[in-house]
């Protein structure tokens, strides 16, 4: 429906200042861009706001409907953020909020020029920190498609998405080295119905990590790598967290990352349900941790890991995950003693380990998996 829309565009070019470092002198352009995409939402008839082709510097926007009519922002351009996070006085740079029948496509990228921010982060030390802005928020945006996207690094997350229902990420790319910190390449939370297809993301934390709320997610065709895998969680974390289910990750490649397909909630803190959730059909290549539920997860120790986990896991499977771990155990099941796993499966899970202190293993604690085919790590 919304390609049908589309040809009948009004076509509007943001008028911004080539090559242009000088954020003084661009703020004609910040009025150009946040003018024209309120001109194409007035229109009643399909529109489309472009970008073309060049290198612009840009400011934190907010880019807000509702708009009357279906609209597409092309995005051809290489955009910069200031390279000074203060000068973006804020959570995000970018920020898409209150859309419907929305396209973000075109081949241009959203560079975030994280690489002080990183540097300036604390959040490795104290629980309260000052949070650094994340390159592109979508915010209760309905009935939307990001194509062809490339967001290279942020300071902070690259993608956070909340409220949102029905979205789709194709052929999207992420790009931060592996030593960036805290870039989680997509987060969802308390959103149904996202799809992130044919992806790749490479980055210095999660490559796809998934907030409380979060119904009917589906993870296809994405390559993983550098970074921290695909997580469930972290959950617990908050009070009042909304439930988890329906997420579904198949033939996904994950290479050199410090975990694979993973779920984490944290001790000592607050309660909270994930259920239905299954991964199938991964290749791992290189990977430390393939396969791993962890219910005593405390980063940075900001918490009690002698502490139980509050989190309900429930109806969870691994199928047909294959390929090497970096690391001896290969899959390791730790759940919570107050509130064990239920209804766990593995099945044909063919890991090679060929390292000292092989072959593979498993690890497994408060859970009874049910084990079915190839089951190269032993021990649960």
């Amino acid at each position: 429906m919304l390609q049908e829309q589309l040809n009948h565009v009004e076509l509007i070019v943001l008028g911004y200042k080539e090559k242009s470092q000088n954020f003084e002198d661009s703020q004609e352009t910040q009025g150009a861009s946040t003018n024209a995409w309120k001109s194409a939402c007035a229109s009643t008839k399909a529109s489309k706001v472009l970008i073309p082709s060049g290198t612009y510097w840009l400011r934190r926007v907010t880019l807000a409907g509702p708009c009357k009519a279906a609209i597409k922002l092309q995005v051809d351009g290489l955009l910069k953020a200031p390279v000074d996070p203060d000068k973006l006085s804020g959570v995000h740079w970018v920020n898409f909020r209150y859309i419907d029948q929305f396209t973000l496509s075109g081949r241009g990228t959203f560079d975030g020029q994280g690489k002080v921010a990183w540097g300036k982060s604390t959040c490795q030390k104290y629980k309260d920190c000052d949070s650094l802005p994340m390159n592109i928020r979508f915010d209760f945006i309905t009935n939307a498609l990001v194509r062809d996207i490339t967001t290279l690094d942020s300071k902070n997350f690259h993608v956070n998405v909340f409220g949102c229902k029905n979205l789709t990420f194709q052929h999207f790319t992420v790009r931060a080295p592996g030593e960036s910190v805290n870039t989680d390449g997509i987060h969802i939370g308390r959103s149904t119905g996202i799809y992130i297809i044919d992806s790749k993301i490479g980055t210095g934390d999660d490559c796809i990590s998934v907030g409380d709320g979060t119904e009917e997610l589906h993870i296809t065709g994405v390559t993983c790598g550098p970074g921290h895998g695909i997580s469930v969680g972290s959950l617990g974390k908050y009070p009042n967290e909304k439930p988890v289910s329906g997420i579904f990750v198949k033939n996904c490649t994950i290479s050199d990352t410090t975990n694979g397909v993973r779920i984490k909630s944290r001790p000592n803190l607050y309660g909270g349900v994930a259920s239905n959730m299954h991964f199938e059909d991964i290749v791992m290549n290189n990977v430390q941790n393939p396969v791993i539920i962890d219910q005593v997860y405390c980063p940075w120790n900001q918490c009690s890991p002698k502490a139980l986990s509050k989190v309900k896991i429930s109806d969870v499977s691994f199928k047909s995950i294959r390929g090497t771990s970096a690391t001896p155990v290969a899959v390791r099941i730790a759940c919570s003693s107050g509130f064990p796993c239920q209804n766990v499966k593995l099945a044909n899970i063919n890991l090679a380990y060929r390292g000292p202190g092989g072959p593979a293993k498993s690890q497994c604690s408060n859970v009874k998996p049910i084990i079915s085919g190839i089951m190269s790590a032993s021990g649960c």
